[in-house]
């Protein structure tokens, strides 16, 4: 097997995988895991709030 080949399998290994994980990113099935992870950096945000209302008293 030359390089020209192992080269041409290579890419086709990558072009491959790089659609598989574009079709699971906007799939159906992940749209509510995906919802739930974007809203995790927000879930601490009103414990911060009541503690900078009690700091203000």
């Amino acid at each position: 097997m030359d390089y020209a080949l192992s080269g041409s399998i290579y890419t086709v290994v990558v072009f491959v995988s790089f659609i598989g994980i574009v079709i699971w990113a906007f799939s159906k099935k992940s749209k509510a895991n995906f919802d739930e992870a974007e809203k995790l950096i927000f879930d601490d945000e009103p414990q911060q709030k009541k503690q900078e209302s009690k700091v203000d008293e």
